[in-house]
């Protein structure tokens, strides 16, 4: 099989919530998604998609993302896509970093490796070791009040996983966190995420004022730009530490684990640079005892179908926080697929990601490459 084409397309994603708020002021109503499709000289296509989270939360934008598919598309036509690990190799000596806009073309390439042998991505990746898992959900930065709101509503949906926006005035977050802890159940997890906003002092203080919430301990994700910060805004608390931003390599992995003493690393999809390099940091998370929390940073129904594969092809007693962003955004280009039940995920079924593109919905491409 060889790749004749590449289509890119622009879509909009919006948050089914409202106004999405994290630390820093950094809001959004909606996104500028961007889908790639690939197709072969069997027939068959494969698509993938990246969508970014504003334009100051991870070092990318929509336009940087296209302006980088631009560059890579001559090298991939020829190249057989059932490879992935050779076209990641052709991508890298093409254009240094940009991981954001190859992690849309290797997730097209599981697509079409799954479809060429009918088999779904998760057996590809290790095969099926958990059917059915529970997913997260997250609440917006607000007033202590609404979040909590927010948390119980969602409670009602059948969710108990729950990561706070955090990381402005630490008295007031550590207010926020209070309320929806209380707003919780005896099963409900909570992680106070500050998505890097806090400065080393906040950051010692609201961690002093986390540690001394009653009950089961929240969790604190990211709470400096840095993991050398956060392990420090961590040391002698007995508060868990979850990174995020900070990890995109396995080197960093290590050090999240041997240098911060975190218990567990958010991975995003498009951050590490694709399903290939992600299913490689998750395999090691799990051989390094760590808990393994999979998403992207944003986007529809074609990200939510390449968290699934890796959340089902991960042991279940190593997972910990899963999202379905098609539950919070209207980015339903594939017939709202998969689907969550009861604040549960589980795969799509089908070869591939599992999920069928309707590409007229989309209109035409932002741009073409053909062979």
């Amino acid at each position: 099989m060889r790749i004749t084409g590449i289509d890119v397309h622009a879509y909009a994603v919006g948050y089914v919530h409202g106004t999405y708020v994290m630390s820093g002021g950094r809001a959004a109503t909606h996104e500028d998604g961007t889908l790639v499709s690939l197709r072969t000289d069997e027939g068959l296509v494969g698509w993938g998609e990246v969508t970014t989270l504003g334009r100051t939360y991870l070092p990318t934008s929509p336009g940087t993302i296209r302006a980088a598919l631009a560059e890579l598309a001559p090298a991939l036509l020829g190249l057989d896509p059932t490879n992935p690990r050779r076209l990641n190799q052709v991508m890298d000596a093409t254009l240094l970093g940009q991981p954001y806009a190859k992690s849309a073309v290797d997730m097209a390439c599981w697509d079409l490796f799954g479809r060429a042998v009918d088999r779904p991505v998760a057996d590809l990746l290790g095969g099926v070791l958990t059917e059915r898992w529970p997913l997260y959900e997250a609440v917006p930065l607000g007033e202590p009040a609404a979040m909590a709101d927010f948390v119980t509503s969602r409670r009602a949906a059948g969710i108990e996983r729950f990561q706070l926006k955090v990381g402005n005035e630490p008295g007031t977050d550590v207010a926020r966190t209070r309320a929806c802890v209380e707003a919780g159940g005896p099963s409900t997890v909570v992680v106070a995420d500050a998505n890097g906003g806090w400065d080393l002092a906040s950051a010692r203080s609201a961690v002093r004022g986390l540690g001394e919430l009653p009950g089961a301990p929240v969790y604190v994700e990211q709470p400096c730009r840095s993991t050398a910060d956060c392990a420090l805004a961590l040391r002698g608390s007995a508060l868990p530490l979850v990174l995020d931003e900070s990890v995109s390599t396995l080197a960093d992995l290590v050090a999240a684990k041997h240098e911060a003493g975190a218990v567990s690393v958010n991975l995003k999809i498009s951050r590490v640079g694709g399903l290939t390099r992600t299913a490689l940091l998750r395999d090691a998370m799990q051989e390094l005892g760590l808990r393994v929390s999979v998403e992207d940073m944003w986007g529809g129904d074609v990200v939510t179908a390449a968290v699934s594969h890796l959340a089902a092809s991960t042991a279940s007693g190593s997972l910990f926080m899963t999202s379905f962003f098609n539950d919070w955004t209207d980015g339903h280009v594939a017939g709202h697929r998969p689907r969550s039940v009861d604040g549960h995920g589980s795969l799509p079924d089908g070869p591939g990601l599992g999920v069928t593109v309707d590409a007229e919905r989309l209109g035409a491409p932002v741009f073409s490459l053909s062979a």
